[in-house]
């Protein structure tokens, strides 16, 4: 099983990376959180998780490698998709409208209106995630976000880490140019996107 990967990014976007090491280049799923993380470098360490996608009456399983920043997110990450209902794209878009602290902190103080904020979470699922795991995370102690990161925005960006995320295009777009009419300010990606993803629950 691979843990980590450790290499240059020879390809970097909100919603995926590669990553090369050892002549060989590695496709992983990230989040914005991760994105947010490794925006700015050439070089990095992604923790994995190793997941294989197909239903019990299908006959093809397709292997995918989602990285994290940290091994907080993939702790959160495996916890969530251990939730009934709760799949790896889920986990993600939860993952990528807010950070593994304030996720675990909507969960352990019982906060089913902000859960179901996220796309894909509906009333049952939110119910689920503080169900089977306030226990669970009440024992993980996780470290402050860190928010000072530096941005390079485009609406192109957001709109291709959208369409990774499942939203059709011109949901995606409709929402992202929503995003600039409320507010003429955003500079950056990652709050170009958590503002994107608010909007499609409106």
């Amino acid at each position: 099983m691979i843990a980590y990967i450790q290499g240059k990014l020879t390809y970097k976007s909100p919603a995926q990376v590669v990553i090369e090491t050892n002549g060989i280049g590695y496709t992983l799923q990230i989040s914005l959180h991760t994105y947010s993380q490794i925006e700015a470098a050439e070089n990095c360490k992604l923790f994995t998780h190793y997941y294989l996608s197909g239903g019990a009456k299908s006959t093809e399983y397709i292997p995918t490698l989602y990285g994290f920043a940290d091994e907080q997110e993939k702790i959160i990450f495996t916890e969530l998709i251990s939730v009934s209902g709760i799949g790896t794209n889920t986990a993600r878009l939860m993952l990528s409208a807010m950070s593994p602290q304030d996720i675990q902190r909507a969960i352990l103080g019982n906060n089913i209106k902000m859960l179901q904020a996220i796309k894909g979470v509906g009333p049952k699922s939110a119910q689920r995630l503080v169900l089977e795991l306030k226990d669970k995370l009440h024992k993980i102690a996780l470290p402050e976000a860190n928010s000072a990161h530096v941005h390079n925005s485009f609406d192109e960006d957001a709109l291709q880490a959208l369409l990774a995320l499942g939203i059709s295009k011109n949901l995606a777009l409709r929402s992202i140019n929503k995003v600039h009419q409320d507010n003429k300010e955003i500079n950056s990606v990652e709050i170009l996107l958590k503002e994107a993803l608010k909007n499609l629950q409106q």
